[in-house]
């Protein structure tokens, strides 16, 4: 079954190395907390906030050792009003026996904001 694990992270600014050191630090605690190599993963698809746009977060994922097959792709979020700024999103599409309920779902920094209902724990 294919699942959707999701996370979030905010960044302090946008600058390129900063963009790549969260998005890898978010996208490497999704994986350890479920268990995911990367032969597990049908793709990644990466948003940012419409205020990052020194750098694509992607880049970052597939600079890492055995990802260089994962298909990611980078976009932009909807730019509402009052979102949480500075934020970068990542949905992880796994290959997994896991149930909805027992996926976790990671968020760091203030986008713990985001989904407060899914923090069960720190990561």
């Amino acid at each position: 079954m294919i699942r959707g694990m999701r996370g979030a992270i905010t960044i302090e600014k946008d600058e390129p190395q900063i963009i790549w050191d969260e998005t890898v630090k978010l996208v490497q605690a999704i994986v350890a907390e479920n268990n995911v190599q990367p032969d597990d993963i049908a793709s990644i698809i990466i948003s940012t906030t419409p205020d990052i746009t020194s750098a694509f977060p992607a880049r970052s994922v597939r600079m890492l050792e055995g990802w260089e097959y994962v298909p990611v792709m980078c976009m932009h979020e909807m730019n509402v009003a009052d979102a949480l700024p500075l934020c970068v999103r990542v949905m992880i599409h796994v290959e997994t026996t896991l149930s909805q309920r027992d996926i976790t779902h990671v968020y760091l920094n203030d986008a713990v904001k985001l989904r407060p209902d899914l923090i069960t724990k720190n990561v």
